[in-house]
């Protein structure tokens, strides 16, 4: 199909590509998997396999049934999204580009041979090897840069400083059970306060606030969590609701790599 670009993942840092690709006029389409985990869910196009749709700004993601019901949709101009972990519609549908913005910090599967073009997003990729560029997603100087060899900066497991936190202002699960939500996206919460609860075998364990701010990402209710599994991040500064529901910075950063990379890729090969 002409000008479609495939993007495997709709997390909140694939959701900032997606847009980006579908306002600069190409066809988007997301695979996901059956059950998203995504934290910034209000900012994220994966919702869309929980909502059939899921609106991010001023752009709207669809979920799609089939296949068929997906190539419907994109001809209507639409972004979709896709449950397909695989890839399996990849060759079926033979896009111009596929991104893989899973962001596993390890490939699951993409290869140079699905597309004329292809991109990786941040580690766990070789450009030239793997995919023909990865675009760099650690913050710093080089966040959203074009690598046409090499690799992306190792994962370091630390989060980026925001309000002069990092690894402080990111919440993981301290045992394995189903999520049950105290707090919401939007909330304002301080240090130790209860925003979730993990409901196990053994009985209820507390998800504490590790600082104050805004909570702008919480995983689903009654998600199946394992412990240590990231559920929550909290936002150091009072005065940045609306960051609740827009793209980040380093998400449209990072946006504009790819566009660059399908870009002077395709023209490299006319």
């Amino acid at each position: 199909m002409e000008r479609l670009v495939i993007v495997r993942g709709g997390g909140d840092i694939a959701t900032g590509t997606i847009y980006k690709l579908y306002r600069c006029g190409f066809r988007v389409l997301v695979l996901e998997v059956p059950a998203p985990s995504a934290i910034r869910r209000n900012v994220s196009f994966c919702e869309a396999v929980y909502q059939g749709s899921q609106r991010v700004e001023d752009v709207t993601c669809i979920l799609a049934a089939s296949v068929e019901e997906a190539v419907q949709l994109l001809e209507e101009e639409k972004p979709v999204m896709l449950v397909d972990p695989r890839g399996a519609c990849i060759r079926r549908l033979r896009p111009m580009a596929v991104v893989d913005g899973i962001l596993a910090k390890k490939n699951l599967g993409t290869s140079k041979d699905m597309a004329p073009v292809t991109v990786g997003l941040g580690p766990g990729f070789e450009a030239g090897v793997d995919v023909d560029a990865v675009v760099e997603t650690m913050r710093g100087h080089s966040l959203g840069k074009v690598l046409f060899r090499g690799s992306a900066i190792p994962n370091t497991g630390v989060p980026g400083t925001i309000g002069g936190y990092d690894k402080q202002r990111v919440i993981y699960s301290p045992a394995s059970g189903s999520m049950k939500n105290i707090k919401k996206i939007t909330d304002t919460v301080t240090a130790g306060e209860v925003i979730a609860e993990i409901e196990t075998e053994e009985g209820t364990v507390p998800v504490t606030a590790t600082i104050s701010g805004i909570l702008r990402g919480l995983i689903r209710e009654a998600y199946p969590v394992t412990r240590g599994f990231k559920i929550a991040d909290i936002d150091p500064r009072m005065d940045e609701y609306e960051n609740c529901f827009t793209i980040s910075d380093k998400a449209r950063c990072i946006a504009g790599g790819v566009v660059e990379a399908i870009l002077y890729l395709q023209r490299d090969r006319v």
